[in-house]
């Protein structure tokens, strides 16, 4: 049986359906910024990108925790 996908991965779906372009795409955008601080970069996703702060949010901890 497959476990259920914990942390901020588990918005991926949702992500992808509400704002219709593929979770890659947003990582990439999130990975490219060349803001540095945590909430810095979800406000810009928030600003520029339209998305709520918990997908925001999602996203720039799923790509921080890459480099951990």
């Amino acid at each position: 049986m497959t476990e259920p996908v914990k942390g901020p991965a588990s918005y991926f779906p949702s992500i992808e359906k509400k704002y219709g372009r593929p979770v890659g795409e947003w990582l990439d955008l999130v990975r490219a910024s060349p803001l540095t601080k945590h909430m810095e970069i979800v406000a810009w996703l928030k600003s520029e990108h339209g998305l709520g702060h918990g997908h925001a949010n999602a996203l720039v901890a799923y790509v921080r925790a890459e480099g951990a």
